[in-house]
């Protein structure tokens, strides 16, 4: 019985080791799931709404994964990002609508990325919001061009997953009503005035950019040059990936919106700005709480600029049909435009709190101009052959969209009367 044994760890180990062969880069956009976005809408929601909004960071998640994996399920089969696709597949005008406003989407998540480490920067050195924006900027391009990114990744990912799990570990030493979390968790509400926090929740969990990032990391292993085989091994393991990344960043951001209610909410504080969360710290830190929140928001806002930019240059790029490639002028433009129309915008800003919400909400408007192109490319055989989305699976990504489309008509009409 010992050989059977000896023969079942082995195929285990090895099991685990083809695994991680397959998985990555559901990991890899998460860094923009826990970014300074996430890390304001989520104060937002709590500080002003209690425990009544944690509803959207379940049914974001639920869309997020959804979405991320129909997006890698397209650069797996096809050996195209998603701004590829489109630029192949789609007439000038969708093409235009997609493409275009993915950009701005692109801008508008970078503003928030650079916004966030420049108040990382602030309350570490009291540098001013804009140089601290610029310098960040120029942090990003370096590290993209050094191609020194990857080497850092872990550890930028680690230190601000080190952040979160602060806030997970908080859970057990706050005052927090279980009843109303696990209540918040499963039951929609939509409390006077909360949806435009609603929809930057959304739109900081379901983020554009990152739609195209994932397709743009996955198809650049072109995995349909290397058979059926690795095609269906592939598809199935990106699924883990994409569920295990989305999952912990759920549990993050559910984490954040608890500790806002139980320390904000429940003593009448709304929160306007970054460096107040550093109470919700302070039990973990104790007076370092500040240095450690401040460092935590920069490194964040460090990672996602550069995901950000990523972002930018693919879809550019994607444009003339081309992959992202730092050798490559057209993402090199699209990098410039993300970052230096973020940075134009950072300038007449009056308020960085507002701002950063805002730029969620406005990826949030975005997201039907990319979930509804991504769904036509995925179910269409002549794009993706035989992997094509099943009839349950089209039906599926419908309902996503119209959930979303429904979620910003909403708006736009609590804006109008407003």
């Amino acid at each position: 019985m010992n050989w059977l044994s000896h023969i079942g760890r082995q195929a285990s180990r090895l099991a685990s080791i083809e695994l991680f062969r397959y998985i990555g880069p559901g990991f890899f956009v998460t860094v923009g799931f826990i970014d300074p976005g996430n890390w304001v809408t989520n104060v937002a929601a709590g500080s002003q709404f209690g425990y009544r909004l944690l509803w959207v960071v379940t049914l974001s998640t639920v869309i997020l994964i959804i979405v991320q994996h129909n997006a890698a399920h397209l650069g797996i089969v096809t050996g195209l990002c998603l701004s590829e696709a489109a630029s192949k597949f789609f007439r000038p005008w969708l093409r235009l609508l997609m493409l275009g406003s993915a950009m701005a989407a692109c801008v508008s998540t970078a503003l928030a990325e650079l916004l966030g480490s420049a108040i990382g920067l602030n309350m570490l050195t009291g540098l001013p919001l804009a140089i601290g924006a610029l310098l960040s900027a120029l942090f990003s391009i370096w590290m993209l061009f050094s191609k020194n990114y990857q080497r850092l990744e872990k550890w930028i990912m680690g230190f601000v997953s080190l952040i979160g799990l602060a806030f997970i570990f908080e859970l057990y030493l706050a005052d927090v009503s279980w009843a109303s979390t696990l209540a918040g968790w499963v039951t929609p509400s939509v409390p006077l005035g909360a949806l435009p926090v609603i929809m930057g929740v959304l739109g900081a969990v379901v983020m554009p950019h990152n739609i195209f990032l994932h397709s743009e990391v996955i198809q650049s292993r072109q995995v349909n040059m290397q058979g059926e085989e690795t095609i269906r091994k592939q598809l199935k393991y990106e699924f883990f990936d994409t569920l295990t990344g989305m999952g912990t960043g759920w549990a993050i951001n559910s984490a954040m919106i608890i500790m806002a209610a139980a320390v904000f909410h429940a003593k009448g504080v709304t929160v306007t700005e970054l460096p107040q969360v550093t109470l919700t710290l302070e039990p973990i830190f104790g007076r370092l709480s500040a240095a450690v929140f401040a460092l935590g928001l920069l490194f964040a806002g460090l990672s996602s600029s550069v995901t950000a930019a990523m972002a930018g240059g693919s879809v550019f790029a994607g444009i003339y049909q081309e992959p992202f490639d730092m050798a490559d002028p057209h993402s090199r433009t699209g990098l410039a435009i993300t970052l230096l129309g973020a940075l134009a915008v950072i300038l007449m800003l009056g308020d960085p709190f507002k701002g950063i919400l805002w730029s969620q909400i406005a990826l949030s408007i975005q997201l039907p101009f990319t979930i509804v192109p991504l769904i036509l490319l995925t179910s269409s055989p002549e794009v993706m052959g035989g992997y094509a989305n099943t009839r349950f699976g089209k039906s599926v990504l419908w309902v996503v969209g119209l959930v979303v489309i429904g979620l910003n008509v909403a708006l736009l009409v609590d804006m109008a009367r407003g």
